[in-house]
């Protein structure tokens, strides 16, 4: 099978069959705590009753009015740990896969041309929303659909944000994006692609110029690095390795990987995705390096049983130091201390200790470092008011920022947070922003 195979297409979803089969299942619970545990109230209590009803079109309407990304969240939510989770069938047997069935509504919709929004009643009113990933369209969605004319700003070649560029095409695929992407575009959103903002300049370039609000949701794409000394060659951020399997560099990557050993440090979703890529880039052997124990890990239980059935070999309670290099400067081995758990943090997980001693080196062709994304605080600074970290201070129920006009969401809020999460701050901003415009 060739890399293109592997990597460009998801997998097969619900059918009409199963959907139903499934919708049949739910116990149509009075209170629906399913749509409580939906972060950006998405209501699956209400389209899941309705489908089971048979009134389809309904079902995909009450997603897309709430949810402008129903169907990127069907495919990437942890719904075991949300809605799932608080699903009243888990008291009898297991829970209602409320995901898969709503992927179903909102490609069942797409293959009958449904339109789920009503045309809008054009405003002269302007919005700039800056960034296009899972915050910024769900804010530009809110705000179309009540005739407020939206730009977004992508300073990349293609709109998407984190779920173009920061998930492989197997988990979500370039088709379903622009299904969801064409949804915004026949509401009016207008995509301006190679476009940066400079930072504080530039948003307040963009409130000058006459929009009448900006939103901030450019996402986190400064990665953070292992402490090396120089550029080693062979060494990845996730970023990087991640983006350049969506735009298709396969060859360049396979001869790097094909029959070598891998490392991956880090023990996140993002770690597992990037192990997995590895995989199918045809690596001998893939190492997941964590420096705490198994139960720590923040990815999802059901991905790391995904990556160790698909044959990644786990290195836990192992800290990464740095690298050893060849001659020409590329990675030979990854340095490790092993560790031991300590007393809890802050975070209420137990802290690693390194022991004394313990130093070895784990011989790898290529490394990818996948220890989390930071802001730069310059590039708001003098807007609005952050955080130590650089994250941008933003109202909880309306995101809105210290500067006048001006709102921010998603990761840059956040720090790295679900998809889900980054639609409900993109819906709090835009009902701000509405309310500001009255």
């Amino acid at each position: 099978m060739s890399y293109a195979d592997q990597f460009k297409k998801m997998g097969k979803g619900f059918d009409f069959t199963q959907a139903l089969a499934e919708a049949d299942r739910c116990l149509l619970c009075h209170d629906a705590p399913c749509s409580r545990g939906c972060p950006a109230e998405t209501d699956p209590g209400t389209f899941i009753r309705k489908l089971r009803l048979r009134n389809v079109t309904g079902a995909i309407r009450t997603i897309k009015e709430n949810n402008a990304l129903g169907g990127a969240c069907g495919v990437l939510c942890p719904t075991p740990r949300l809605c799932e989770k608080e699903c009243s069938t888990t008291g009898i047997g297991r829970a209602i896969e409320i995901g898969k069935i709503q992927r179903f509504l909102i490609e069942h919709g797409w293959s009958l041309g449904f339109q789920a929004y009503a045309k809008p009643v054009p405003r002269t009113e302007r919005a700039a929303v800056v960034g296009s990933g899972p915050a910024g369209l769900s804010c530009a969605a809110e705000l179309a659909r009540q005739g407020v004319q939206v730009t977004v700003f992508e300073e990349r070649a293609e709109p998407g944000g984190v779920i173009r560029y920061g998930v492989p095409a197997y988990r979500f695929d370039k088709a379903f994006l622009k299904n969801e992407l064409q949804d915004l575009k026949d509401l009016g959103v207008k995509f301006k692609c190679n476009s940066r903002i400079e930072g504080a300049q530039g948003a307040q370039k963009l409130l000058d110029s006459g929009f009448r609000a900006v939103f901030l949701a450019p996402g986190l794409w400064g990665a953070e690095r292992l402490k090396a000394k120089g550029r080693i060659k062979g060494v990845y951020t996730s970023v990087d390795f991640l983006a350049a399997l969506r735009e298709e560099r396969f060859e360049e990557l396979g001869r790097q990987v094909k029959g070598k050993a891998v490392a991956v440090i880090g023990g996140g979703s993002v770690a597992m995705d990037c192990a997995e890529s590895a995989l199918k880039l045809g690596a001998r052997d893939v190492y997941l390096v964590y420096r705490r124990s198994y139960a720590q890990m923040p990815a999802e239980a059901d991905e790391r049983q995904a990556a160790q059935s698909l044959g990644v070999h786990f290195l836990l309670l192992n800290q990464p130091t740095g690298y050893s290099t060849d001659g020409s400067g590329r990675v030979k081995g990854l340095r490790l201390l092993r560790t031991r758990l300590g007393e809890p943090g802050t975070d209420g997980r137990r802290k690693p200790v390194e022991i004394k001693g313990s130093a070895w080196t784990l011989e790898v062709s290529l490394a990818v470092e996948a220890i989390g994304n930071r802001p730069d605080p310059a590039d708001w600074k003098g807007l609005v008011k952050v955080d130590g970290s650089g994250l941008v201070l933003a109202g909880a129920k309306n995101r809105k920022t210290s500067a006048r006009g001006v709102f921010a969401g998603g990761d840059l809020v956040r720090g790295p947070a679900l998809v889900v999460e980054a639609v409900q701050d993109g819906k709090l901003a835009a009902r701000a922003i509405l309310e500001s415009l009255k």
